[in-house]
This record gives C-alpha cells, sequence and structure tokens, in this order.
C-alpha cells in the first residue's frame, strides 16, 4: 500500500505510518492485562503489549467515536420522526484471507470495546456457522470451494443480520466445529441484542450477483457500521497458511475426531506439500476471485508485514 504523501489528496483513504497511527491513541487507557494477550491470539499471529498500544487502542478511540456519533443521529432522527423505538446494535464487520489473524482482531476489539464506560454488552459471531453442512455442500459439489461465498446460506445469514439490525431478542446462530469441519447439530449461539456485535468471516464484505428479476438482494454489508479488513501480500499469506498446518498436524490432526486425521502422520516435506496444494487451490482462488476485490469496500484497513506486525493503516474519507 503505497503511504507517499503527494498521493494522498487523490486517494479515498487516508494512510497512516504505524507511528503516525500510534500517536492518535491519545490517553486512550490500557485495559487488558498481560495475561490475556494469549488467550486473545490465535495461532502463529502477533499479539503483544505493544501492538495492543500502537495500533487496537487508536482503533478503539476512533470507534468510539463512530459508535456515539451514531447513537447521536439515532437519538436525532427519532425525535424528528416523533417515535420511540428501541436501540438497535452497532455492527462491525471484520474481514479478510484464511489465516490473516480476524479471529485476534475481533477478539481484541470485543475485549478492549467492552470495557468503554459504561459497559456495553459486546458479542461476536464468525460467520463460519452460516457455512452450509457438509452433507450439503457434498451433494452441491462444493466441497472443495468451501469458504467461497456460494458455500454459505447467504439468506439465513441474512436473517440472522436482519433480526439483531432490528432489535429483536435473542437471536440464535449455528455452530461451526473447526475440529470435525462441520456444524454442529442441535447447537446454537444466542446474540440477545448486544450494543456492540462483531461479525468475523472471510466474505463478509462480498456483494454478490445482482438476479435480473428486480427482486431486493440484502448483503452481509449492509448492516454494518464499520468494517475492518485485515491485510497482507498473498506469499505471505501462504507461508502462515502453511506453518498453521503444520502444527495442527502435530496437534488438533492427531485427534481421531479431526476432518484432517489423516494428515497427522504426513511427512514434514509432505505437510508442506499438501497445504501449498490447498492453498491453490481452495485459498488463493477464494482470495483472488472474492475476498481481495471487497478490500476497498472496507471502512479501515490493516497491512500486516510477514512478522504479523500492522505496518500501516488506511481509513476511508468521510
Amino acid at each position: 500500500m503505497d503511504i507517499r504523501a503527494p498521493d494522498q489528496q487523490y486517494n479515498p483513504y487516508r494512510i497512516f505510518t504505524r507511528e503516525q497511527w500510534a500517536h492518535l491513541r491519545d490517553d486512550t487507557p490500557m485495559t487488558l492485562e498481560p495475561g490475556e494477550f494469549d488467550k486473545l491470539r490465535s495461532m502463529h499471529d502477533r499479539l503483544d503489549l505493544k501492538e495492543v498500544e500502537e495500533i487496537y487502542l487508536p482503533l478503539s478511540r476512533l470507534l468510539s467515536i463512530y459508535v456515539d456519533a451514531t447513537q447521536r443521529l439515532y437519538y436525532a432522527q427519532r425525535q424528528f420522526l416523533g417515535i420511540r423505538d428501541r436501540k438497535v446494535p452497532y455492527i462491525i464487520g471484520v474481514a479478510g484471507s484464511v489465516a490473516v489473524g480476524k479471529s485476534t482482531t475481533a477478539r481484541v476489539l470485543q475485549a478492549l470495546l467492552a470495557r468503554w464506560s459504561p459497559r456495553p454488552k459486546v458479542d461476536m459471531v464468525t460467520t463460519d456457522g452460516f457455512l452450509y453442512p457438509n452433507a450439503v455442500l457434498e451433494r452441491q459439489g462444493l466441497m472443495q470451494k468451501k469458504g467461497f461465498p456460494e458455500s454459505y446460506d447467504l439468506p439465513r445469514l441474512s436473517s440472522f443480520l436482519s433480526d439483531i439490525k432490528s432489535g429483536r431478542a435473542k437471536v440464535r446462530a449455528p455452530v461451526y466445529s473447526h475440529l470435525t469441519y462441520d456444524i454442529i447439530p442441535n447447537e446454537w449461539n444466542e446474540v440477545d441484542r448486544p450494543d456492540i456485535l462483531i461479525v468475523e468471516g472471510v466474505n463478509v464484505l462480498q456483494t454478490g450477483r445482482l438476479p435480473r428479476d428486480g427482486k431486493a438482494v440484502p448483503v452481509v454489508s449492509d448492516f454494518f457500521d464499520f468494517s475492518v479488513y485485515i491485510d497482507a501480500e498473498e506469499p505471505v499469506l501462504r507461508d502462515w497458511y502453511v506453518r498453521r498446518f503444520l502444527t495442527l498436524r502435530d496437534t488438533a490432526f492427531h485427534d481421531p475426531r479431526s476432518y484432517f486425521h489423516r494428515y497427522a502422520l504426513l511427512s514434514d516435506d509432505e505437510a508442506t506439500a499438501t497445504a501449498i496444494a490447498i492453498w491453490e487451490r481452495t485459498n488463493l482462488a477464494n482470495l483472488e476471485d472474492n475476498i481481495l476485490p471487497t478490500r476497498p469496500r472496507a471502512t479501515l484497513i490493516l497491512k500486516k508485514g510477514a512478522d504479523h506486525v500492522v505496518e500501516t493503516v488506511a481509513l476511508r474519507r468521510l
């Protein structure tokens, strides 16, 4: 991402170096304890005191400004219309490639935002729960495209977000198991009127194809008030994916219940070759065709380097 000053005026984003962004923390207090970083960090991701101070605390401060402005607009509109309507949740989307660290970002934001005064209720869901069950994907020939837009039950996801945004109580989201690589039958996460909801997934900024019959087509991002895209160069993403695959081969894949149990005894060379093949067949294709094209739709872009450290931040101009 180019951060040269002369280009700034022609860019829909304001682009900040890490140092420039860190300065915007101002007096935002650190509310995380040192022992929490390991619980919030995903496998092989980078999260330490410096990363939170320089990247996530300024982002928390910015979000507090956005949420406050939205609430004031909501109350002004309610007064204008002369109605007494319930307050609806502020929804934040977190997007990006497989292995880029979306879960870490989502969990850190949830932890920080939940400690604002006066302690808002902050919930988080992942779109994995809205994947079609494996039996459906196999029947439709989509197992090799798991994670692509067509592998999600988008009407169900849109209905879920519509219920959340309308202020409905106790809305249920399906639960996904990364161990069995499938939806868990008859298990649910219940979201009950949070103040803030974080929605994390690879394709949450996807628009989808428009129909020719004139029917309305709501997309997931229509429900977002703010969105974050986690970015990194493709060779870096591939390396992170391979490293994660090798770690899982030595840990979770040894569980007989694991969908990938067949990979547990692969040698390093075999496991690396397998991971690269999966990356190129599925994750790279999804990145190039579906995920990366949605990056310009994000409110804010965090660009990571090979060491998982955020190097630049791009904020969409108002």
